[in-house]
């Protein structure tokens, strides 16, 4: 029995999971996300969570059984809490903006990189160097992140980049003279 499968999904106060068809609708108080429900998997709404349980155990409806109870619990976080990725800029000259609704980068390229977020997705920027980005869909505010840390990856010389907070760059010595 997968362990994370057979862990119900509990649903805090205001939070509604309805299944119709092969899709579950989690309405909460900052939205309304839907999560698919592969063949297999049933669920099991009551009051105050929400039980998953497989049809057989075979392999690939056991890996649905975790998945599905993982993304199911990711939207009911999304829906109360909400998810939120920060990152930081390292480098001289390295500096970013909000301009309206779009990001405005300057990563020691000859033009600035303007990037405007999907629908769903906030973005602040709360110092020079420190970006922040909100959403309700936890896959949707990680892939934000990620294409604003492509535009300009960490290097391992010199640390300049774009990185998560937190995250720690490996270090290389480069060349040394004699």
């Amino acid at each position: 029995m997968s362990r994370i499968g057979k862990k119900p999904v509990t649903l805090p106060k205001g939070v509604k999971v309805t299944v119709t068809g092969s899709e579950a609708v989690v309405e909460g108080a900052k939205g309304k996300l839907t999560c698919p429900i592969p063949a297999g998997i049933t669920l099991d709404v009551q009051a105050d969570s929400v039980n998953l349980t497989r049809a057989n155990d075979e392999a690939q409806t056991r890996a649905y059984h975790g998945l599905t109870r993982a993304l199911l619990g990711n939207a009911v976080t999304g829906v109360t809490e909400g998810w939120k990725k920060e990152l930081d800029i390292v480098g001289v000259g390295y500096k970013a903006a909000m301009d309206g609704a779009k990001l405005n980068l300057e990563l020691g390229y000859s033009h600035p990189i303007k990037y405007e977020a999907p629908a769903g997705i906030q973005m602040a920027v709360e110092k020079t160097t420190h970006i922040v980005v909100t959403g309700i869909d936890r896959q949707l505010v990680g892939q934000v992140a990620a294409d604003i840390r492509k535009f300009r990856k960490p290097e391992p010389y010199k640390g300049k980049g774009v990185m998560y907070t937190g995250e720690v760059i490996r270090r290389k010595a480069g060349k040394t003279g004699k």
